[in-house]
């Protein structure tokens, strides 16, 4: 009998010194009932990233970001939009594990905590505020925004992780880009469906699966389907997008398929009013695409709500591989978070949101894309509602030089230090 490859053994990719906690964390996922998120995963595949940072993969590429603006057709508006979106995927999905070598669980977030940084380059400058604005059940808003081209993202999303062969996780929220150039017009985003590949052998990575939608006011629609293994290719990673009228499915004015982490292709479909083309008009290397550095403001000038100060210490100790200290001071800020919330319900009061709000009731832009979407209810329930930019608590908080909602628990002011 011939011995498996290395890769394919279970339990591969993790060290010897830890394979025995690995086995119990499979065997606790494989008999759990409920929801996967409240497990405590393996102290060493623990990232020394929030999740609440994960938001800035949506503009890494800001030039693709604002490119939609700047240009006057709406079909070919609509297919900037769809280029974007899937430029945003190998950085959402992909990028950690090929950095790390393998998928690692992020830190959950606290209530209120911040992520604010921008991007400069040939774009201008983009913005970005992320926020947790629920912590049971977890939920991360966020806005990215460039005022020189008009154009804004805002979204919210949470996820209900089980366990069947795998681990499955379903992305609840949305996301909205909105344009002013060259004409007012939003856009609705559904998030994808994942699961975690690798697992049994110690080395996680992302695959998605299912499909996502982005739905505009100006018409058009597109579909994109997800294939781990690829229908034809047989490769990771792969879909197919086409961009067609809306409720007009079988008119097909753009197809574009290929891997989200490697390359894609742009072609032409069979609309009557494009006509249809066999040579590509597009082609996008997801691999040589060059990404825009996020620029944050230096420790000692963040908030201390703002989630590289908060968990400093933590992080510290994470990328020393030394889990006792990771303990202590996950601890900290955990245990000092309860003590708040205990503190707030005694008092009848509820976290004020820094820059989001909850929507009373239901949302007009939802209710009116939504359904040609086969999107019905935004589940409002499973995110603690529906979660909005405030435009004005930003404009507030900027017109008083930022200053805001500082005060933040004693743990986290002690892993700030």
């Amino acid at each position: 009998m011939s011995t498996p490859a290395k890769s394919n053994v279970e339990g591969a990719g993790v060290a010897p010194q830890n394979k025995g906690s690995w086995s119990s964390f499979l065997k606790s996922i494989a008999s759990f009932s409920g929801d996967l998120s409240s497990l405590t995963a393996p102290p060493f595949i623990l990232s020394s990233t929030s999740l609440v940072e994960y938001s800035s993969y949506w503009a890494e590429h800001p030039s693709v970001f604002v490119a939609p603006a700047n240009e006057p057709d709406p079909a070919k508006r609509a297919l900037l939009v769809l280029k974007w979106f899937l430029s945003t995927l190998k950085q959402q999905y992909s990028s950690r594990s090929e950095k790390l070598g393998s998928e690692k669980k992020p830190l959950n977030p606290f209530l209120g905590e911040l992520f604010i940084g921008k991007w400069e380059d040939e774009a201008g400058t983009t913005n970005l505020v992320s926020e947790q604005v629920s912590h049971h059940p977890p939920v991360t808003a966020y806005c990215i925004w460039n005022d020189k081209h008009g154009i804004r993202l805002q979204g919210y999303n949470g996820q209900k992780a089980s366990f069947s062969r795998t681990i499955h996780v379903k992305q609840v929220g949305h996301a909205v880009l909105h344009l002013t150039k060259p004409v007012e017009e939003d856009y609705l985003i559904t998030l994808p469906s994942l699961h975690i590949e690798g697992l049994i052998y110690g080395s996680p990575f992302v695959e998605l699966n299912k499909n996502t939608y982005i739905t505009s006011t100006s018409g058009y629609t597109a579909k994109v389907d997800y294939s781990g293994k690829g229908w034809l290719s047989g490769k990771k990673n792969s879909f197919t997008a086409t961009l067609y009228p809306t409720g007009k499915e079988k008119e097909v004015l753009y197809t574009i398929d290929g891997q989200w982490t490697e390359t894609f292709t742009v072609k032409e479909g069979t609309g009557s009013k494009l006509g249809s083309k066999k040579d590509p008009i597009d082609v996008y290397n997801a691999q040589t695409a060059k990404t825009t550095p996020l620029t944050l403001a230096p420790l000692d000038q963040q908030d201390p709500l703002e989630s590289r100060l908060a968990w400093r210490a933590v992080a510290a100790a994470i990328e020393k591989g030394d889990m006792d200290t990771t303990g202590i001071e996950k601890s900290k800020i955990e245990n000092a978070q309860r003590d708040l919330r205990r503190k707030e319900q005694s008092e009848g009061k509820e976290w004020d949101r820094r820059y989001f709000s909850r929507v009373d009731g239901t949302d007009a832009l939802f209710d009116a894309l939504g359904p040609k979407v086969g999107e019905s209810t935004p589940e409002a329930e499973k995110t603690g509602g529906i979660w909005r930019w405030d435009q004005r608590k930003y404009e507030n908080l900027h017109a008083g030089g930022g200053a805001g909602q500082s005060s933040v628990v004693d743990g986290a002011k002690a892993a700030a230090k």
